[in-house]
């Protein structure tokens, strides 16, 4: 799981990420409350490295967490969003 770029941001960033081999991939976004804010990905993907996009214009300024889940890995990092 890598920094999204560019962070801070305003309304969109990337989030690119590497998977070493075929597994189930979960991305989602929470806020420092630990409420979920959005799923980004929720499939199965194969070996690769993948880039996915977040449109926070709906949600306010502030940081947030995203949370990379890939069969039995998982990373957390922050993002700050700032209007």
């Amino acid at each position: 799981l890598m920094q999204n770029y560019p962070n801070p941001f305003n309304p969109k960033t990337t989030i690119r990420y590497q998977i070493p081999e075929n597994s189930p991939v979960s991305l989602k976004i929470y806020d420092l409350a630990g409420r979920e804010i959005t799923t980004l990905v929720n499939e199965n993907q194969p070996a690769g490295i993948y880039a996915a996009e977040w449109n926070a214009g709906n949600v306010p300024s502030g940081m947030y967490i995203y949370q990379l889940k890939a069969g039995s890995f998982s990373e957390t990092r922050k993002l700050i969003l700032q209007k």
